[in-house]
């Protein structure tokens, strides 16, 4: 290719810029494109995403187990996370026409939540929890779709295995007779399409990986497999932890504070120091053995009064503090360390010693973008999703929904809207009443608002009605109900025979009165 580039009859050599001197061009991004000898030991790479993540990811996975096992700033930054994106569920609320097939789905749903784990252990909303935690510290998690004989196991035949990432190898890199490729452990067609995944029947890193076969691979289709994992560049095979970028800096972080720690431990030890006299030999520091003379170091404690030999000095230790940098050093530390996690420093740390309402709740609201954005895309789209087709396809074989009516329209069944946990908001009086006024101004409805706290607006419209058929039939007036008691508390009751104002009568009176109002200012004005 030619370095050069023609417009017309100009050439511009590469590097060119306009208005720069020919003895000094400036590259067209300074600060990051550069090469000063401040910027000459800043090494990248161009190596694709794969090629980078490879050979590294591995080891960014153990470490990452490692950091929130042992340090507890990383086990808070994944569980804030886990319970912020999960919670108790992301539930579905079926959008079919006809309200007789949402009832049965729900229901049917709800019944077969409780037997999804194929270890029996949780529930649906359980294992959602643990694939986002394993995706959180190991950049990925796969989930095994297991179908059942009918009579096997739920009603609705179909289970879910979660499996940990170490069960798709990383180094599975080869071609294959005819046009696939395996790159990662993920086999692909000529078309780029994942056809299958190839896994352990084993965890490598476990004993039971000894029993035979245990580490044998063998080809599952990926129409059996979920990948759940956050893609950050194009082509992306595997996913890499949410703490990448974070690790050193959270282990260096816990290695000074516990080195601190340890240095204040010892330097408490040191109570004092005595000084013999010149009649008297050395004692050792570590030791409270009796000299020549019988004379014994003393012990320290609590009240301690003790009589030393002639010409015995005693200086009491005086350890040097942290100073003034410490608290600021370590809070500087975590937020950079909670903001490359995805979390915020008072959910990382439980700190709330320097907000008040209105930083908190910005630092929430931005919080929770990006806690919807990685729901949709990833939880949502990518396990939820998968999951509910294959179940109405499973419940519709097993008579639980009517499969000729399925096959009819499959899409009315499959539409559905995902609803997670709902947010509770730091002032939540404030935001109620927000809610009422974008409602009776016309700017949202019941239904979104009910939605974003997590419900379902027909439960809820249920639950009230059939409150309200209760106190009506027990003579109960109560204020929660708006058609009985006003807001200010007042009954909404009308005396027998009364009716609400004529708006033309109430209009008329009104002009009358302005009218008299305007003659009595005429006749003083005149006198």
């Amino acid at each position: 290719m030619n370095p050069n580039c023609y417009i017309g009859r100009v050439t511009f050599k590469p590097g060119f810029q306009p208005g720069a001197s020919a003895s000094k061009p400036l590259p067209a991004y300074d600060a990051g494109a550069g090469t000063s000898r401040r910027q000459s030991s800043w090494l990248a790479t161009s190596s694709g995403v794969n090629t980078a993540l490879i050979g590294h990811v591995a080891t960014l996975r153990n470490r990452a187990r490692d950091q929130i096992r042992k340090n507890p700033w990383a086990g808070q930054i994944i569980s804030s996370f886990v319970a912020n994106a999960i919670g108790t569920g992301i539930k579905p609320k079926s959008k079919h026409p006809r309200e007789a097939v949402r009832e049965t789905l729900h229901a049917a749903w709800l019944d077969w939540t409780d037997e999804s784990d194929t270890e029996g252990v949780g529930n649906f909303y359980a294992q959602q929890a643990l694939v986002v935690r394993g995706l959180f510290e190991s950049g990925e998690t796969f989930v095994r779709l297991r179908p059942r004989r009918l009579g096997e196991g739920p009603e609705v035949p179909l289970q879910l295995q979660v499996i940990e990432a170490d069960h798709v190898p990383l180094f599975e890199n080869r071609l294959l007779p005819g046009r696939n490729i395996v790159i990662a452990g993920v086999e692909f067609d000529a078309q780029g399409r994942r056809v299958a995944y190839h896994m352990y029947r084993e965890h490598p890193g476990e004993f039971l990986s000894a029993r035979p076969r245990g580490l044998e691979l063998e080809r599952v289709p990926a129409a059996e497999i979920l990948h759940v994992f956050e893609r950050q560049r194009p082509g992306q095979v595997r996913g890499a932890p949410r703490l990448a970028a974070v690790l050193a800096r959270l282990h260096d972080l816990d290695q000074y504070e516990d080195a601190e720690l340890v240095r204040k431990k010892v330097t408490a030890l040191f109570a004092g120091f005595i000084t013999p006299g010149l009649d008297v030999d050395h004692v050792p520091l570590v030791e409270r053995a009796p000299d020549k003379d019988g004379w014994e170091a003393p012990a320290f404690e609590p009240g301690l009064m003790s009589i030393l030999p002639a010409g015995s000095e005693i200086t009491f230790a005086a350890p040097a503090e942290v100073g003034t940098t410490y608290d600021p050093f370590m809070k500087w530390n975590l937020r950079a360390a909670a903001a490359g996690a995805g979390v915020t420093y008072e959910q990382a740390t439980g700190d709330l010693s320097d907000v008040n309402f209105s930083s908190i709740r910005a630092g929430l609201l931005e919080f929770r973008r990006g806690i919807e954005q990685f729901q949709q895309a990833t939880p949502v789209r990518q396990l939820n999703r998968p999951v509910w087709r294959l179940w109405l396809e499973q419940a519709a074989l097993a008579g639980v929904i009517d499969a000729s009516d399925f096959l009819a329209d499959r899409g009315a069944y499959q539409r559905v809207q995902w609803i997670g946990q709902g947010w509770q908001w730091v002032d939540p009086e404030k935001e109620q009443k927000a809610a009422v006024r974008e409602i009776r101004a016309g700017m949202t409805s019941r239904a979104r608002v009910i939605a974003a706290r997590g419900d379902d607006i027909e439960e809820i419209d249920r639950e009230i009605a059939e409150d309200k058929k209760r106190g009506d039939g027990l003579g109960l007036v109560l204020d929660s109900d708006p058609s009985a008691v006003s807001l200010t508390g007042t009954t909404q009751a009308k005396p027998a025979g009364s009716a609400l104002p004529d708006p033309t009568e109430e209009a008329a009176s009104l002009a009358a009165i302005a009218l008299v109002v305007v003659k009595r200012s005429r006749r003083r004005r005149e006198r």
